[in-house]
């Protein structure tokens, strides 16, 4: 009897994690592919692509400038800061994606630039964190926490 019950724990276990697992797999999948869309529109200067990816509740922490809350304003610095001078780079593998439930999911990476004004070349690794809620399959950008600290790579 004992065994009958470790047996079936097991199972269960097994069943929910694999379950889980591709649930997050689903997720990773949805997160990497939004993230592609809005560092493409980032990268290519499709500020119109940006502005219906932030939330209209956007908080954007960022630790040279601060806290930012103004959709138009981080649009508008992004044109003016940006657009035709740097580029972003996810680092390859390095992105983690948390389910956050009746929410969405949490993206934290790292990410370098490249800029323009400096030879095309790249900066080290920053550290970065995207909150995407999920408001009836409409996945938008509700925090961003930005962190210009190289880390070691």
């Amino acid at each position: 009897m004992q065994l009958s019950k470790i047996t079936f724990f097991c199972i269960i276990t097994c069943f929910i994690s694999t379950t889980c697992l591709a649930q997050n797999t689903e997720l990773n999948k949805k997160i990497a592919q939004l993230d592609s869309l809005f560092f493409g529109a980032y990268n290519t200067c499709d500020t119109a692509l940006q502005r219906t990816m932030y939330s209209d509740k956007i908080e954007f922490y960022h630790d040279n400038t601060g806290l930012d809350t103004s959709k138009n304003n981080i649009i508008a610095s992004t044109g003016k800061y940006i657009c035709g001078q740097v580029s972003r780079e996810l680092v390859p593998g390095s992105m983690e994606i948390y389910p956050i439930h009746d929410y969405g999911a949490v993206a934290i990476g790292l990410h370098r630039f490249k800029s323009r004004s400096n030879n095309n070349e790249f900066s080290p690794p920053f550290k970065f964190i995207i909150f995407w809620k999920n408001t009836n399959g409409k996945w938008t950008i509700e925090k961003v926490v930005s962190l210009h600290i190289a880390t070691e790579q």
